[in-house]
């Protein structure tokens, strides 16, 4: 299976990406991942963060083929267990999907145009908190599905 995550902005603290590094060579054992990060807009003027953030959703709306199937991290969005969210992935590939999209929107959050776009909108928490970090615990929680799909411990 391939797994894209489409993220606004860089991970600047060494702890994110030394994180992030660490989940991504454990999942090489089970899929096939990349990563698109999308510059951040640079907020100058804050009336004008509907503007930024349809630019932002052109960009990641540019990266995202059409038969891939989008899963967007809104605070709106479904909340599953760590289980549920395993069964998805393994649903998902034995319906025939090659390719899943996750989309981490920036700081002003995602347009509607990538909000309508997404086949499912998965919530982590009604918290909100930095791109870096829903980085980190997407990784994870990609990481702990899989070894849920294939019986491994480290869930518990």
């Amino acid at each position: 299976m391939n797994i894209k995550i489409i993220a606004v902005g860089k991970l600047k603290e060494k702890y994110s990406k030394v994180a992030v590094d660490e989940f991504k060579k454990r999942l090489g054992a089970y899929c096939s991942l990349s990563l698109i990060e999308i510059p951040a807009q640079e907020i100058k003027n804050e009336n004008l963060n509907e503007k930024y953030m349809e630019l932002e959703g052109q960009k990641i709306l540019s990266a995202i083929k059409p038969d891939s199937y989008v899963i967007t991290l809104e605070i709106l969005g479904k909340s599953l267990s760590s289980e549920e969210f395993a069964q998805k992935i393994k649903n998902l590939s034995q319906e025939g999907h090659n390719e899943i999209v996750f989309v981490i929107g920036g700081a002003n959050g995602l347009s509607k145009a990538v909000s309508d776009r997404a086949n499912f909108k998965l919530s982590f928490s009604k918290m909100t908190f930095t791109h870096q970090l829903i980085r980190i615990f997407l990784y994870e929680q990609i990481y702990r599905a899989f070894k849920i799909i294939n019986n491994e411990s480290y869930h518990r």
